[in-house]
């Protein structure tokens, strides 16, 4: 899909873009595969905000998304390609061979009428689900499983596509979007193709509003806070705040490594900051 701009009739048109949905199917979500959201703004059970800039945005509903894709071996078809405003990928509704309906995350290429299916013996095209172990090297994948059975974990937003290297034993070598190669048991399954929306990542808000209706309160810069609510703060007049960033609690940023998950650490072949 295409990016729309403006004629630049006010300050905002100017710079602000957004995705052409003419393609989108014109239709009401389908009510059996909604659910309510309830919104926490950033807080706790005990009412302090843990996450900050959260709070306000549009109302919305969930739409119940079939990342396991487990009907094996029944046929459905694309009824629709649709917006979803809890993520920034597309997504399909499918009406199954015995009538049920899903919604899938859509495939870039995806048209209503097409078919989707998932059985170890299904093509190699976008929208069909597949065990790793079926599914040949060199192919573009997304929706993937980290553990068999659990449901696609990663590789699901906008655009999203990684790619299958090599298999060797009980594994396959998968280059994440990020550039990090992982492994991942042959028996984890994942959908062919990339994610839609592939445009997604050229949209420009335009103005402070379009983000208050995402949901994201403004952002308070450290260096123009006071010495005591920021470690960058203070200093005669426009300072770059001095020492290491870090954040307000003196955590270092930009650079400082949090990772400490030792248990998955033998999974990383290729970290995303290494140079080929």
């Amino acid at each position: 899909m295409a990016v729309k701009t403006f004629n630049p009739t006010t300050p905002n048109q100017r710079y602000r873009t957004v995705v052409d949905f003419s393609l989108l199917s014109k239709v009401k979500p389908e009510k059996s595969l909604l659910s309510s959201i309830n919104k926490k703004g950033g807080r706790n059970n005990t009412g302090r905000v843990t996450m900050r800039f959260i709070g306000g945005g549009h109302k919305r509903r969930y739409r119940l998304i079939d990342f396991k894709r487990d009907k094996e071996g029944v046929p459905g078809r694309i009824e629709s390609v649709e917006y979803d405003p809890n993520r920034t990928a597309f997504i399909a509704k499918v009406l199954y061979k015995d009538g049920e309906r899903r919604y899938i995350l859509a495939p870039h290429g995806l048209k209503v009428g097409d078919s989707v299916l998932t059985s170890e013996h299904a093509e190699i095209r976008p929208g069909n689900h597949l065990q790793i172990k079926n599914i040949p090297v060199g192919t573009e994948i997304h929706n993937i499983e980290l553990s068999p059975g659990m449901g696609g974990k990663v590789v699901r937003s906008a655009g999203g596509m990684a790619q299958l290297v090599a298999k060797e034993g009980t594994y396959a070598q998968i280059r994440m979007p990020s550039g990090e190669v992982r492994l991942i048991h042959l028996n984890c399954s994942a959908t062919i193709g990339q994610v839609s929306n592939l445009d997604n990542e050229n949209v420009v808000l335009g103005k402070a509003g379009r983000s208050r209706w995402l949901g994201r309160l403004p952002r308070q810069r450290g260096v123009s806070m006071n010495p005591v609510d920021h470690p960058h703060g203070g200093g005669e007049g426009k300072s770059k705040g001095g020492n290491h960033p870090t954040s307000p609690w003196g955590t270092p940023a930009k650079g400082y490594k949090t990772r400490k998950n030792k248990r998955t650490q033998k999974f990383i072949v290729k970290d995303r900051r290494q140079k080929l």
